[in-house]
Protein backbone atom coordinates (compact mmCIF):
# COMPACT_ATOMS: atom_id res chain seq x y z
CA UNK A 1 0.00 0.00 0.00
CA UNK A 2 0.87 3.66 -0.52
CA UNK A 3 1.12 7.09 1.28
CA UNK A 4 0.17 10.03 0.22
CA UNK A 5 2.11 13.42 1.59
CA UNK A 6 0.66 16.67 -0.37
CA UNK A 7 0.33 20.56 0.27
CA UNK A 8 0.42 22.70 -2.97
CA UNK A 9 0.11 19.68 -5.52
CA UNK A 10 -3.16 17.98 -3.77
CA UNK A 11 -5.14 18.70 -6.22
CA UNK A 12 -3.00 17.21 -9.18
CA UNK A 13 -2.39 14.19 -6.77
CA UNK A 14 -6.15 13.34 -6.65
CA UNK A 15 -5.99 12.33 -10.50
CA UNK A 16 -3.77 9.29 -8.86
CA UNK A 17 -5.81 5.95 -9.29
CA UNK A 18 -3.75 3.84 -6.71
CA UNK A 19 -4.43 1.92 -3.64
CA UNK A 20 -3.59 4.17 -0.52
CA UNK A 21 -3.35 3.44 3.10
CA UNK A 22 -2.75 7.24 4.42
CA UNK A 23 -2.74 10.45 3.45
CA UNK A 24 -1.78 13.77 5.11
CA UNK A 25 -1.97 17.04 4.15
CA UNK A 26 -0.26 20.77 4.79
CA UNK A 27 2.95 21.38 5.63
CA UNK A 28 5.61 19.85 8.29
CA UNK A 29 9.02 19.76 9.00
CA UNK A 30 11.19 17.61 7.77
CA UNK A 31 11.73 15.63 10.69
CA UNK A 32 8.19 15.13 11.65
CA UNK A 33 7.56 13.53 8.31
CA UNK A 34 9.89 11.11 9.34
CA UNK A 35 8.86 10.56 12.69
CA UNK A 36 5.53 10.05 11.31
CA UNK A 37 6.46 7.57 9.16
CA UNK A 38 9.64 6.08 10.35
CA UNK A 39 7.80 2.80 11.98
CA UNK A 40 5.27 2.66 9.56
CA UNK A 41 5.00 -0.01 6.78
CA UNK A 42 4.25 0.78 3.10
CA UNK A 43 4.94 0.35 -0.18
CA UNK A 44 6.05 3.67 -1.58
CA UNK A 45 5.58 7.47 -0.39
CA UNK A 46 4.30 9.59 -2.73
CA UNK A 47 5.87 13.31 -1.07
CA UNK A 48 4.42 16.53 -2.82
CA UNK A 49 8.16 18.25 -1.92
CA UNK A 50 5.58 21.66 -0.78
CA UNK A 51 4.65 19.51 2.02
CA UNK A 52 8.43 20.22 3.42
CA UNK A 53 8.77 23.12 4.84
CA UNK A 54 11.59 24.78 3.77
CA UNK A 55 11.12 22.35 0.42
CA UNK A 56 13.90 24.58 -1.79
CA UNK A 57 16.74 23.66 1.30
CA UNK A 58 18.26 20.34 0.54
CA UNK A 59 19.39 20.03 3.46
CA UNK A 60 15.84 19.32 4.84
CA UNK A 61 15.56 16.29 1.44
CA UNK A 62 18.90 14.54 3.04
CA UNK A 63 17.27 15.00 6.72
CA UNK A 64 14.24 13.05 5.55
CA UNK A 65 16.35 10.41 3.06
CA UNK A 66 18.67 9.48 5.95
CA UNK A 67 15.33 8.13 8.13
CA UNK A 68 13.72 6.76 5.84
CA UNK A 69 14.35 4.38 2.40
CA UNK A 70 14.37 7.26 -0.44
CA UNK A 71 13.61 4.00 -2.40
CA UNK A 72 10.22 3.89 -1.68
CA UNK A 73 9.81 7.63 -1.79
CA UNK A 74 8.63 9.59 -5.43
CA UNK A 75 9.87 12.73 -4.72
CA UNK A 76 7.11 15.43 -6.38
CA UNK A 77 8.67 18.42 -7.47
CA UNK A 78 6.44 21.90 -9.01
CA UNK A 79 7.37 21.79 -11.64
CA UNK A 80 8.73 25.42 -12.69
CA UNK A 81 10.08 26.29 -9.00
CA UNK A 82 13.56 26.50 -8.23
CA UNK A 83 13.96 22.61 -6.63
CA UNK A 84 13.65 22.00 -10.76
CA UNK A 85 16.93 23.81 -11.30
CA UNK A 86 20.02 21.92 -12.50
CA UNK A 87 21.85 22.70 -9.93
CA UNK A 88 19.16 21.84 -7.39
CA UNK A 89 18.40 18.33 -9.05
CA UNK A 90 22.24 17.59 -9.21
CA UNK A 91 22.75 17.84 -5.77
CA UNK A 92 19.33 15.32 -4.95
CA UNK A 93 21.11 12.69 -7.28
CA UNK A 94 24.26 13.38 -4.98
CA UNK A 95 22.29 12.86 -2.00
CA UNK A 96 21.14 9.37 -2.87
CA UNK A 97 17.53 10.60 -4.43
CA UNK A 98 16.84 9.00 -7.96
CA UNK A 99 13.36 9.07 -7.55
CA UNK A 100 11.42 12.75 -8.41
CA UNK A 101 8.86 14.03 -11.24
CA UNK A 102 6.86 17.06 -12.18
CA UNK A 103 3.83 15.16 -13.45
CA UNK A 104 1.14 12.49 -12.71
CA UNK A 105 2.86 10.29 -15.48
CA UNK A 106 6.33 10.26 -14.22
CA UNK A 107 4.82 9.09 -10.95
CA UNK A 108 2.87 6.31 -12.39
CA UNK A 109 6.12 5.15 -14.16
CA UNK A 110 8.53 5.36 -11.57
CA UNK A 111 5.57 3.32 -9.26
CA UNK A 112 6.54 0.55 -11.65
CA UNK A 113 9.89 1.02 -12.31
CA UNK A 114 12.15 3.15 -9.64
CA UNK A 115 15.22 4.89 -11.05
CA UNK A 116 18.60 3.99 -10.35
CA UNK A 117 21.95 6.10 -10.43
CA UNK A 118 22.62 5.03 -13.68
CA UNK A 119 19.38 6.46 -14.64
CA UNK A 120 20.06 10.06 -13.34
CA UNK A 121 23.78 9.98 -13.62
CA UNK A 122 23.77 12.18 -16.34
CA UNK A 123 22.18 15.03 -14.03
CA UNK A 124 25.02 14.90 -11.56
CA UNK A 125 26.94 17.77 -11.75
CA UNK A 126 30.55 17.88 -9.69
CA UNK A 127 29.41 20.19 -6.85
CA UNK A 128 28.12 18.42 -4.24
CA UNK A 129 26.62 19.93 -0.74
CA UNK A 130 26.72 16.99 1.88
CA UNK A 131 24.52 16.11 4.99
CA UNK A 132 25.83 19.60 6.81
CA UNK A 133 24.87 22.07 3.71
CA UNK A 134 29.09 22.24 3.36
CA UNK A 135 29.63 22.61 -0.49
CA UNK A 136 32.65 20.34 -1.52
CA UNK A 137 33.42 18.93 -5.70
CA UNK A 138 33.34 15.39 -6.74
CA UNK A 139 33.74 13.33 -10.27
CA UNK A 140 31.00 10.52 -10.28
CA UNK A 141 30.95 10.16 -6.20
CA UNK A 142 29.98 11.82 -3.90
CA UNK A 143 32.83 13.33 -1.19
CA UNK A 144 32.36 13.17 2.33
CA UNK A 145 30.21 10.30 2.21
CA UNK A 146 30.56 8.52 5.78
CA UNK A 147 29.05 5.33 6.03
CA UNK A 148 28.69 3.29 8.49
CA UNK A 149 28.16 -0.27 9.03
CA UNK A 150 26.64 -2.54 12.10
CA UNK A 151 26.41 -6.04 12.26
CA UNK A 152 22.56 -7.31 13.11
CA UNK A 153 23.70 -10.95 13.36
CA UNK A 154 26.32 -12.43 14.93
CA UNK A 155 29.46 -12.38 12.69
CA UNK A 156 27.63 -10.89 9.46
CA UNK A 157 30.62 -9.71 8.02
CA UNK A 158 30.96 -5.95 8.46
CA UNK A 159 35.00 -5.91 8.82
CA UNK A 160 35.82 -7.89 5.55
CA UNK A 161 33.03 -5.74 4.36
CA UNK A 162 34.52 -2.84 4.63
CA UNK A 163 37.81 -3.77 3.41
CA UNK A 164 36.74 -4.99 0.16
CA UNK A 165 34.34 -2.31 -0.07
CA UNK A 166 37.90 0.08 0.32
CA UNK A 167 39.57 -1.61 -2.27
CA UNK A 168 36.60 -1.34 -4.83
CA UNK A 169 36.35 2.35 -3.85
CA UNK A 170 39.84 3.08 -4.49
CA UNK A 171 40.36 1.10 -7.49
CA UNK A 172 37.62 3.07 -9.33
CA UNK A 173 37.96 6.46 -7.86
CA UNK A 174 41.58 6.81 -7.51
CA UNK A 175 40.48 8.54 -4.65
CA UNK A 176 41.72 8.17 -1.20
CA UNK A 177 38.95 6.02 1.19
CA UNK A 178 39.78 5.72 4.27
CA UNK A 179 38.13 2.46 6.72
CA UNK A 180 37.86 3.18 10.67
CA UNK A 181 36.78 0.27 13.23
CA UNK A 182 35.79 1.03 16.66
CA UNK A 183 37.16 -0.41 19.91
CA UNK A 184 38.69 -3.35 17.87
CA UNK A 185 41.96 -3.87 16.28
CA UNK A 186 41.16 -6.49 13.27
CA UNK A 187 42.11 -3.69 10.62
CA UNK A 188 45.60 -4.53 11.47
CA UNK A 189 45.49 -8.26 10.00
CA UNK A 190 44.87 -6.85 6.42
CA UNK A 191 47.76 -5.04 6.23
CA UNK A 192 46.35 -2.57 4.27
CA UNK A 193 47.01 1.37 4.00
CA UNK A 194 44.25 4.06 5.63
CA UNK A 195 42.32 1.31 8.23
CA UNK A 196 42.54 2.84 10.96
CA UNK A 197 41.53 1.34 14.42
CA UNK A 198 40.21 3.91 17.39
CA UNK A 199 38.10 4.39 20.33
CA UNK A 200 34.76 5.51 20.71
CA UNK A 201 36.35 8.51 22.29
CA UNK A 202 38.90 9.15 19.31
CA UNK A 203 36.08 8.28 16.55
CA UNK A 204 34.85 11.87 15.88
CA UNK A 205 38.00 13.48 15.72
CA UNK A 206 39.39 10.97 13.27
CA UNK A 207 35.95 11.28 11.16
CA UNK A 208 36.20 14.63 10.69
CA UNK A 209 39.94 14.45 9.98
CA UNK A 210 39.35 11.70 7.18
CA UNK A 211 36.47 12.95 5.87
CA UNK A 212 37.57 16.15 4.48
CA UNK A 213 39.90 13.58 2.37
CA UNK A 214 37.13 11.56 0.30
CA UNK A 215 35.24 8.78 1.93
CA UNK A 216 34.58 7.26 5.00
CA UNK A 217 33.99 4.01 5.66
CA UNK A 218 33.33 2.98 9.82
CA UNK A 219 32.90 -0.62 11.30
CA UNK A 220 30.91 1.07 13.86
CA UNK A 221 30.71 -1.98 16.50
CA UNK A 222 28.98 -1.04 19.23
CA UNK A 223 29.30 2.64 19.32
CA UNK A 224 26.15 4.15 20.45
CA UNK A 225 25.77 7.86 18.42
CA UNK A 226 26.20 6.79 14.80
CA UNK A 227 24.98 10.25 13.81
CA UNK A 228 27.46 11.56 12.13
CA UNK A 229 26.77 8.94 9.21
CA UNK A 230 25.57 10.15 5.97
CA UNK A 231 24.42 6.12 6.32
CA UNK A 232 24.08 2.89 7.72
CA UNK A 233 24.54 -0.40 6.33
CA UNK A 234 22.92 -3.00 8.95
CA UNK A 235 24.10 -6.63 7.37
CA UNK A 236 22.25 -9.49 8.28
CA UNK A 237 23.00 -13.03 7.54
CA UNK A 238 20.14 -14.65 6.63
CA UNK A 239 21.00 -18.23 8.21
CA UNK A 240 18.06 -19.75 10.91
CA UNK A 241 20.11 -19.42 13.53
CA UNK A 242 21.65 -15.98 13.24
CA UNK A 243 17.89 -14.41 12.58
CA UNK A 244 16.19 -16.46 15.59
CA UNK A 245 18.94 -15.70 17.73
CA UNK A 246 18.59 -11.51 16.58
CA UNK A 247 14.36 -11.60 16.98
CA UNK A 248 15.00 -13.60 20.45
CA UNK A 249 17.05 -10.26 21.60
CA UNK A 250 14.34 -8.13 20.08
CA UNK A 251 11.01 -9.04 19.04
CA UNK A 252 10.50 -5.85 17.48
CA UNK A 253 13.91 -5.65 15.79
CA UNK A 254 12.13 -5.73 11.97
CA UNK A 255 9.71 -3.30 12.49
CA UNK A 256 12.85 -1.12 13.77
CA UNK A 257 14.77 -1.24 10.40
CA UNK A 258 11.24 -0.96 8.22
CA UNK A 259 12.99 1.92 6.42
CA UNK A 260 17.10 0.93 7.04
CA UNK A 261 19.13 -0.10 4.61
CA UNK A 262 19.95 -3.72 5.49
CA UNK A 263 22.27 -5.70 3.74
CA UNK A 264 21.99 -9.47 3.33
CA UNK A 265 25.85 -10.87 3.75
CA UNK A 266 27.57 -13.72 2.73
CA UNK A 267 23.87 -14.81 2.06
CA UNK A 268 22.79 -17.99 -0.15
CA UNK A 269 19.11 -16.99 -0.81
CA UNK A 270 17.90 -16.51 -4.45
CA UNK A 271 15.42 -14.44 -5.14
CA UNK A 272 12.38 -16.25 -4.42
CA UNK A 273 13.80 -17.25 -0.59
CA UNK A 274 14.86 -13.66 -0.30
CA UNK A 275 10.89 -12.60 -1.17
CA UNK A 276 9.94 -15.53 1.30
CA UNK A 277 12.35 -13.63 3.92
CA UNK A 278 10.66 -10.16 3.13
CA UNK A 279 7.74 -11.06 3.50
CA UNK A 280 8.18 -12.51 7.11
CA UNK A 281 9.92 -9.23 8.02
CA UNK A 282 7.34 -6.60 6.22
CA UNK A 283 10.38 -4.62 4.57
CA UNK A 284 12.71 -4.70 1.65
CA UNK A 285 15.73 -5.62 2.00
CA UNK A 286 18.64 -2.81 0.30
CA UNK A 287 21.03 -5.84 -1.36
CA UNK A 288 21.83 -9.77 -1.39
CA UNK A 289 25.05 -10.34 -0.87
CA UNK A 290 26.79 -13.77 -1.62
CA UNK A 291 29.49 -14.95 0.08
CA UNK A 292 33.07 -13.62 -1.76
CA UNK A 293 36.90 -13.91 -1.42
CA UNK A 294 38.20 -10.99 -0.34
CA UNK A 295 41.52 -12.06 -1.91
CA UNK A 296 39.82 -11.50 -5.57
CA UNK A 297 38.29 -8.93 -7.46
CA UNK A 298 34.02 -9.09 -6.93
CA UNK A 299 32.37 -7.20 -9.70
CA UNK A 300 28.88 -7.51 -7.71
CA UNK A 301 30.64 -4.62 -5.38
CA UNK A 302 30.25 -1.89 -7.66
CA UNK A 303 26.48 -2.54 -8.24
CA UNK A 304 26.01 -2.03 -4.59
CA UNK A 305 28.44 0.79 -4.42
CA UNK A 306 26.66 2.19 -7.49
CA UNK A 307 23.41 1.45 -5.18
CA UNK A 308 24.94 3.87 -2.67
CA UNK A 309 25.36 6.64 -5.45
CA UNK A 310 29.25 6.00 -4.32
CA UNK A 311 30.05 5.11 -7.63
CA UNK A 312 28.99 5.37 -11.42
CA UNK A 313 27.87 2.02 -12.62
CA UNK A 314 30.56 0.93 -15.45
CA UNK A 315 28.59 -0.47 -18.26
CA UNK A 316 25.52 -1.91 -18.96
CA UNK A 317 26.94 -5.91 -19.48
CA UNK A 318 28.34 -5.92 -15.93
CA UNK A 319 25.07 -4.61 -14.31
CA UNK A 320 22.96 -7.52 -15.49
CA UNK A 321 25.62 -9.76 -14.60
CA UNK A 322 25.68 -8.75 -11.12
CA UNK A 323 22.08 -8.73 -10.97
CA UNK A 324 22.00 -12.72 -11.02
CA UNK A 325 22.81 -11.95 -7.19
CA UNK A 326 19.80 -10.13 -6.25
CA UNK A 327 19.49 -6.26 -6.50
CA UNK A 328 16.21 -5.84 -5.38
CA UNK A 329 13.79 -3.10 -7.22
CA UNK A 330 10.33 -3.46 -7.21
Amino acid sequence: MNVIVANNQRDILSDLDIDIIKSIYGEYDALEIVEMFKNFFYNRMILDVTAIRGFNSIENYIKIVKELDPEKIIFFLPNGSEVCTSNFISNLVSNGIYNFTTNIDGIKYLLKKPNSFKDVAHLQKNTVVDQNGNVSNSVQNNMSRIIGFKNLTDKAGSTTLVYMLKKELEAQLKNKVVAIEVDKNDFSYFNAKNMVSVSENELIDTVREASAEGIVLVDLNKTKDDSFCSDIIYLLEPSIIGINKMVRRNKAIFSKLADKKVVLNKSLLNGKEVGDLEYEAKMRMFYNLPPLDERKKNPILSDLLAKLGLIAVQNKNDVNSNRIFGLFRR
